[in-house]
């Protein structure tokens, strides 16, 4: 179990706490406990494992270090089972919408006894949420932008979230000494942002054994059905996810089929019937013999095709790349070699320079940027031009203590809504790395949305536009970009563009992404880490560029200090 795993859970807790109008000191206290176990870098499983004593850690009482232990051991916290029995599911989903925090939640709840996101449209609709104390028509305006959004995402789960389990649960099965092969099939092997359900497929000498390891897994809430073969189960998260025990002889086209996506598969189909063949979950067959099926690469090599990557498999590039005998080497996470956006307690990071450096370099990066908030975002404690040149002669002290790793003085500076800089240019101009971002004003019309992006890109100090769009995967959209007239003006200023690697951002996109790279603009995929456990989203990031049909070429952080450094200059 990861930390990110244990934090969530006190951080829902904390939520519904604050919903219940509990006591704030409780509530305070359990999200600090979230931001601490989030924030170390050890393993707090593997803490309790070991015995060790979990009230050395700031902010963990010996209650708190109780309800860690049972919840790593068990799987289950009680007190959030029994919250959950309190607060109704609907009103837990009304945090999913943008700007709504557990204290707007607890008016919702107490004041209009609203209990579902549909009772909360209509009560929006109706100008009764105006009419609250402490509220307003531009926040009630607001719900209405993204109460939609908040209901589709209710539907789907992170991929981070989706990994998490279904890399556990076949994880589990293949310590089933009947399993020979398990492996996570669907969206969440496609890596696509988001998960509706989730699939698992498996060889085993023996189906039961598998099905009744798969009930017995602490993640599984119930068993929604059980046959044969298949299994559906419904996990504590609430996402659905289906076990298919298939063949050995078909494993491979079973892993192909069901890993999608249904666009990709219709080509392969069709490819399939071009050559006289039929391919389906069962194999490849010429009449009824079956050609192939074992593994996926036979099933494709029995269509004249490469094994395609399943980042790639979404109907979109793939076929072209075939065609033109150019299928990418995938960029990968060892390829990465710098990371060039994180934050340190200098604004909201959770670790000092040093440490971030340290933990940088214990990953295998080469150099890193340190680019804390900038003065605009005064609410994560940003910094103004004289806290900044003083926090980089800071960064620059580092430099002396540890060896080993490169550490740029950067900034994350905010595009204000009148399209000028946060800071003035002669401060831009003293930083090795300027991320120019949207945070405010992302419902600014379009027109004044662009004009603030190309003041940035112009800017001559600007190297690269930090997520983009400033979308919230599931949770709110991004600003209305003009994506060709951005990245046209990139392209033609050698100003690069950033993959943000957290799975709450994944901006760019991987069609953008893609469209980036086919213009020539350098891609930088960075953590956005706000502490030494932060450089872990890393892998979602390297995801996303995969399936933007990425090679190590195209991402500029694959590059060797050396080769970087002679792109910092515009």
């Amino acid at each position: 179990m990861k930390n990110d795993q244990i934090a969530a859970t006190f951080e829902q807790l904390a939520d519904l706490l604050e919903i219940q109008e509990a006591n704030p000191f409780r509530v305070r206290a359990y999200r600090s406990a979230a931001r601490k176990i989030s924030s170390t870098a050890e393993s707090f499983s593997s803490l309790v494992e070991e015995g060790a004593d979990l009230t050395q850690y700031s902010g963990i009482g010996k209650d708190l270090a109780k309800q860690i232990e049972e919840f790593v051991t068990t799987g289950q916290h009680a007190q959030l089972v029994e919250l959950k029995t309190q607060v109704p599911p609907g009103v837990i989903d009304m945090l999913r919408i943008a700007g709504v925090g557990p204290k707007k939640v607890a008016v919702f709840f107490h004041k209009l006894n609203l209990t579902s996101l549909d009772e909360l449209k209509a009560a929006a609709e109706a100008g009764k949420l105006a009419a609250l104390k402490g509220f307003g028509k531009k926040t009630e305006q607001s719900i209405l932008e993204n109460i939609d959004l908040a209901a589709e995402a209710g539907q789907r789960i992170s991929i981070a979230r989706a990994r998490e389990a279904a890399d556990a649960i076949v994880d589990d099965l293949l310590q089933v000494k009947d399993v020979k092969q398990a492996a996570v099939a669907g969206s969440c092997r496609r890596r696509k942002e988001t998960c509706g359900d989730l699939d698992v497929l498996a060889t085993s000498a023996s189906a039961e054994a598998a099905m009744d390891r798969l009930a017995e897994n602490p993640l599984v809430e119930s068993v929604l059905q059980r046959g044969d073969t298949k299994m559906r189960v419904r996990l504590n998260s609430g996402i659905e996810l289906d076990l298919r025990v298939v063949p050995d002889e078909s494993y491979g086209a079973a892993l192909q089929y069901f890993t999608g996506s249904k666009e990709h598969n219709v080509v392969v189909r069709q490819k399939a019937k071009d050559l006289v063949l039929k391919v389906n979950e069962y194999g490849v067959f010429r009449g009824d013999e079956q050609i192939a099926g074992a593994t996926e690469e036979d099933v494709y090599a029995a269509l004249d095709l490469p094994w395609i990557p399943p980042e790639l498999r979404e109907n979109r590039l793939e076929f072209n790349y075939v065609e033109h005998g150019k299928l990418p080497e995938l960029v990968t996470v060892a390829d990465i070699k710098g990371d060039l956006h994180m934050h340190t307690t200098a604004s909201d990071g959770a670790a000092s320079i040093l440490e971030m450096a340290e933990a940088a370099k214990a990953r295998g990066l080469k150099y890193i940027a340190i680019t804390d908030h900038s003065k605009r975002v005064s609410m994560a404690n940003g910094l103004d031009a004289d806290r900044l040149r003083k926090h980089w002669q800071d960064i620059r002290k580092v430099r002396e203590q540890i060896k080993g790793i490169e550490i740029l003085c950067g900034i994350e500076c905010d595009i204000l809504e009148d399209a000028t800089m946060d800071l003035p240019d002669d401060v831009l101009a003293e930083a090795d790395w300027v991320v120019a971002v949207l945070h405010y004003g992302l419902q600014q019309p379009r027109e004044q949305i662009m004009k603030r992006l190309l003041t940035a890109i112009k800017n001559p100090h600007v190297n690269i536009i930090g997520h983009p769009t400033g979308r919230m995967v599931g949770k709110r959209e991004g600003a209305d970009v003009d994506i060709k007239q951005m990245l046209q003006a990139a392209a033609d200023h050698g100003v690069m563009m950033e993959i943000n690697a957290h799975y709450k951002r994944l901006d760019l996109d991987d069609v953008n992404a893609a469209a980036a790279r086919d213009l020539g603009i350098p891609i930088v995929i960075s953590t956005d880490s706000h502490s030494v456990n932060g450089f872990d989203v890393l892998q979602y990031g390297v995801d996303q560029a995969r399936r933007a049909g990425l090679s190590k070429a195209d991402v500029a952080n694959t590059k060797t200090w050396a080769q970087f450094k002679k792109l910092l200059n515009r």
